[in-house]
């Protein structure tokens, strides 16, 4: 947590495009979390992290940005809604950060990275002690058939990630476990 707001990393797609459905609903929950005085912590960059960005630029919140200017030299920095920009020196650093500051995660769907990301807020969850578990929540059909893989073939504690259907659904539960309201 930075300061006295709680940070929500959000993780998802870089592949996401203004027109898809799902930039709309990243952004509506990047304003959704702002709106309840969340700061909202991305990698970065454009797809779902920049969508989110600008629903909590548009929802008046604080955007950091972790970016890897190391591993993606090609980008250049940080999309336009990042006001704090933290670049690490590799992708690890990277997520290290994201779950670190973090008070909560949020992960929507995207492709390999964010399945990685995913892993991490889970290993996290299941090292830490029940009570003092931060609430990782995924988003979508595909993560909920590869968390309930991973509890009936590997025995992992269902109760370290929750699986909900829509980003909406993954606001209020992230809130609710934080004791934050939705102001509009």
């Amino acid at each position: 947590m930075m300061g006295d707001s709680p940070v929500i990393s959000v993780f998802g797609s870089s592949a996401t495009t203004p027109d898809q459905a799902a930039w709309r609903e990243a952004r509506q929950l990047g304003r959704i979390l702002a709106e309840a005085g969340a700061k909202v912590a991305t990698g970065g960059y454009g797809g779902t992290m920049e969508a989110v960005s600008e629903g909590a630029s548009a929802g008046g919140g604080e955007v950091i940005g972790i970016t890897a200017p190391n591993v993606f030299p090609h980008r250049a920095g940080p999309n336009r809604f990042v006001r704090t920009e933290i670049p690490a020196h590799d992708i690890y650093e990277r997520d290290r950060y994201l779950l670190g500051m973090a008070s909560a995660t949020i992960t929507l769907p995207g492709s390999i990275g964010t399945i990685v990301e995913f892993s991490e807020a889970w290993r996290e969850a299941l090292l830490s002690p029940p009570a003092q578990r931060k609430p990782h929540v995924a988003v979508g059909e595909n993560f909920r058939r590869l968390a309930d893989l991973m509890v009936t073939e590997f025995g992992v504690d269902p109760e370290a990630m929750i699986c909900v259907s829509t980003a909406s659904e993954a606001a209020r539960v992230v809130l609710d476990r934080l004791g934050l309201t939705h102001t509009r």
